[in-house]
């Protein structure tokens, strides 16, 4: 790599890290009732809500109660937006006149965005109108970022309660989230977005004339609004079908790097968060220094593969290096705009993340660059993760770790002061089992189906990736993909739906049960025997848990798809 590719990828790492702290005490102060700057602005609009919805601010729920308000919010969302999906046609702010969508793909479109997962088997531009945009997919990557981050708080509050049989209420939480942190943040980035050139209005497509003579139709619309929701709630979904390599998504070096920030924004405060929650900020950044290690190993191998030459033009005798004439390496399926540093910056960031949005083509990538995007995902999207998912995705993760140190020691593992008995770690590893049955079983039917197979425009190993990585993106509520695979039909959009709904639900409901199980113990005093949690000890090995999990468990996955691919194109016997 070059010293220009380990600059921007150290200055990414470091505008993150610097907005842990500012960002995560603000979420801390926010969830524990301590109110905060905003409380003037947006206090009186709460309490509005409440009156009018009938929610006491100050009645907290059971972790089944909390649970079954989450899965009736989800509900009532999905079919919301699946009957604006199929009444699109009779709706206003439809300048294009654009029909109602189908069932199948309405079906995987609301899964798709009530799941936080925003997978898109259609193009936005030419499928929906600024209405369904604005009120079906905005709406959701509001409502659906701030159910994650509420449930996040929840398991949260089970390790930092005692004796407790409550652990919080979902529409407070849920509230506060919207109006708090993900309405302000959004409302400030979308102004940002406008400035630099990201169109917002409601005009109708304009038709130009190119220099040779030829008509082109330049689609617009409300873009700023719902970019700035798509990357703050790793939604990732793209107004655009170029997602952010489209430059009314993402005009340029400034705007993608304040997207890619934001991308990893409030899931790597939410660490913080929990340290200040649980009464011990190192706990807290022991599990950033965790996400930090495990990105930073994905970020390195990703830029290093793509800035590796071509083996068959270098036969040639063609210059590949990097100079100030040429980026040198894979430049295929990469905007120029951004070159290779920042494409795979993003690649790594959009699939560390559960955000999906991509600025340059993923199925060009390298086999060994697009390994990378896979492993994260299939790690459960615990580095950094999702907004909510990450977090309580790699707490569930903390508990496996600690039973583990508890088998290494021969006694009773525990976890910030709460003894970790049968249940916890149970309903953990449950919850953990879910991606690979969310991802294998559909990936293994899709592969040996004739309706799977029809939709590959590769063969080989790479038509195998292609699968594979489309549930692997829909499991982990990702929704980037490597787009060879033609995924708009009744086939892929049912078993992708599904794919997604056991990805989200599945993690969440054990998960749940671990927070009310934890709420009510007691607090166990540290004594001799106890396992650190906030050392290097403690960071090695839940990042090795992590890595053996996934990699025990997809490795052989793996093996058909990318690696084969990989040693095929050494072999010379590709490409």
């Amino acid at each position: 790599m070059t010293i220009n590719a380990l600059l921007q990828i150290a200055l990414f790492a470091a505008l993150v890290t610097l907005s842990v702290k500012p960002l995560g005490g603000y979420m801390a102060a926010l969830f524990q009732g301590e109110g905060t700057f905003l409380a003037p602005v947006f206090g009186p609009v709460e309490r509005l809500i409440y009156r009018l919805c009938g929610i006491r601010e100050d009645e907290e729920q059971h972790w089944t109660g909390y649970a079954l308000a989450m899965l009736a919010f989800s509900i009532a969302g999905f079919l919301l937006l699946y009957g604006l999906l199929r009444l699109q046609a009779y709706l206003p702010f439809n300048p294009q006149g654009l029909p109602n969508v189908a069932p199948d793909l309405a079906f995987n479109t609301a899964v798709s965005f009530v799941t936080n997962t925003n997978w898109q088997s259609y193009s936005g531009e030419s499928t929906l109108s600024y209405f369904t945009q604005m009120v079906g997919l905005t709406t959701h990557n509001f409502v659906s970022a701030a159910t994650g981050i509420a449930l996040a708080i929840a398991l949260i509050r089970g390790f930092a309660r005692r004796s407790a049989k409550t652990v919080g209420s979902f529409w407070v939480d849920l509230t506060r989230t919207t109006l708090y942190l993900l309405l302000p943040l959004a409302i400030v980035m979308a102004l940002v977005l406008l400035w630099q050139g990201v169109p917002q209005n409601f005009a109708s497509y304009t038709l130009a004339t190119t220099l040779e003579g030829a008509k082109q139709i330049i689609a617009q619309g409300p873009v700023a609004s719902q970019e700035a929701i798509k990357m703050l709630g790793t939604n990732g979904g793209g107004f655009f079908n170029a997602n952010s390599a489209h430059p009314f998504e993402n005009p340029n070096a400034l705007t993608n790097l304040i997207e890619l920030w934001s991308i990893f924004a409030i899931s790597a405060a939410l660490t913080y968060t929990f340290g200040k929650m649980v009464g011990n900020v190192r706990q807290g950044w022991a599990i950033f220094a965790v996400m930090g290690l495990l990105y930073l190993g994905g970020q390195v191998v990703c830029t290093w593969a793509e800035n590796q030459p071509s083996a068959k033009l270098a036969a040639l005798h063609i210059d590949q290096s990097a100079s100030a004439l040429q980026a040198g390496g894979n430049m295929e399926g990469k905007d120029v705009r951004f070159g290779i540093t920042n494409s795979t910056i993003w690649a790594t960031a959009t699939t560390d993340a559960s955000n999906g949005s991509v600025n340059a083509m993923h199925d060009s990538f390298t086999p060994i660059g697009g390994l990378v995007p896979i492993v994260n995902i299939e790690l459960g999207e615990v580095i950094f993760g999702g907004v909510g998912s990450g977090i309580y995705g790699i707490l569930l993760f903390a508990i496996v770790t600690m039973f583990v140190a508890g088998l290494m020691v021969g006694r009773t593992p525990e976890y910030l002061g709460k003894k970790l008995e049968a249940k916890e770690v149970k309903m953990a590893i449950l919850a953990i089992l879910v991606t690979p049955l969310a991802v294998l079983v559909p990936a293994a039917i899709a592969s040996v189906a004739p309706q799977g197979l029809a939709g590959l425009n590769n063969s080989g190993p790479h038509g195998f990736s292609e699968i594979l990585y489309a549930f692997s993106s829909t499991a982990g509520n990702n929704g980037s993909a490597f787009a060879g695979l033609t995924a708009n039909t009744l086939f892929y959009n049912l078993l992708l739906g599904v794919s997604m709904l056991l990805g989200r639900f599945l993690w969440i409901v054990p998960m749940l049960a671990v927070a009310g199980s934890l709420a009510a113990k007691k607090l166990v005093p540290p004594s001799e025997g106890t396992f650190p949690t906030t050392g290097l000890l403690f960071v090695g090995l839940l990042a090795g848990v992590l890595v053996i999990v996934g990699g025990l468990t997809f490795l052989p996955a793996l093996a058909l798809g990318p690696l084969a691919e990989h040693f095929a194109m050494q072999a010379g016997t590709l490409y």
